[in-house]
């Protein structure tokens, strides 16, 4: 303060104020129509075209509502529970978080890179479509560090 004593510490106060609280990093849905587990998983596993797909036990009924996080998803699962999912496509479950779903719903867990992989695409046609002036480019390079035997 001997050079300037003039001068003061600049700030800015923000509000976090969160306007779309309706918005979060999930999604739950209706299958078109209801299908078998082992389809489901086998379904799931060809969409996503991931080299396996991990899960908890069958419950032995149809699956009808689905919970989907992209990437490392397991935070989120006591929420798909109280959506009433019968199944959760997430990924990066540690094997003791796989008890969590306590026979409530089948975590399905298809590897980080599968669950993110489609984000490129949406936010290119998001890009496209909103900034008709702007010429994204998509990267053809597969970045998964992951590869299934």
């Amino acid at each position: 303060m001997k050079c300037h004593p003039y001068e003061e510490v600049a700030y800015d106060i923000i509000a976090l104020e969160n306007y779309h609280n309706r918005v979060g990093s999930g999604l739950v849905g209706n299958l078109a129509q209801p299908m078998d587990e082992m389809e489901f998983l086998t379904f799931v596993k060809q969409q996503f075209g991931t080299g396996c797909v991990r899960y908890t036990s069958l419950r032995g009924r149809p699956v009808s509502r689905v919970a989907v996080c992209g990437g490392a998803g397991s935070f989120l699962l006591k929420h798909a529970i109280a959506a009433g999912a019968d199944a959760y496509v997430s990924a990066d479950f540690k094997y003791h978080e796989f008890f969590d779903a306590e026979n409530q719903l089948i975590i399905a867990d298809i590897g980080h890179f599968e669950s993110e992989q489609f984000a490129v695409e949406l936010f290119y046609l998001i890009l496209t479509e909103n900034f008709r002036n702007f010429a994204p480019l998509k990267s053809v390079i597969r970045t998964n560090p992951v590869n299934y035997l």
